[in-house]
């Protein structure tokens, strides 16, 4: 199954909008606390990873039943991780090009 992957422009008007969809950052905490969006949780890469390894793990404080779009610094760990959450049954969205591309599209808000 291909992953499905969002603009940073489709998750900003997403999260503008009444959508409760979730933003599941998978960046290490230290760089989490750095910079975020700010609707996003955070579950480092890590513990996603190891849901892959391990059968009957506890399960992660994700809702099944809404949209989680996960990012990370470029995308690549978050595609990873989505193709891991999906396995596990979790409607999954990658936000194409992750906080890089989210960051320039705040750039050009402001330039407006």
């Amino acid at each position: 199954m291909t992953i499905k992957k969002m603009t940073p422009k489709e998750l900003h008007e997403k999260l503008l909008g009444n959508d409760k969809a979730v933003v599941l950052d998978v960046r290490a905490e230290e760089k989490y606390n750095e910079f975020h969006i700010e609707e996003s949780r955070n579950i480092p890469k890590t513990i996603i990873f190891e849901m892959e390894e391990k059968e009957g793990n506890p399960p992660l404080a994700l809702p099944k039943d809404r949209e989680v779009i996960v990012t990370c610094t470029t995308g690549n760990s978050a595609a990873k991780c989505a193709k891991i959450l999906d396995a596990h049954n979790y409607n999954v969205t990658v936000l194409d090009g992750g906080l890089t591309a989210w960051k320039a599209y705040l750039l050009s808000l402001e330039d407006k």
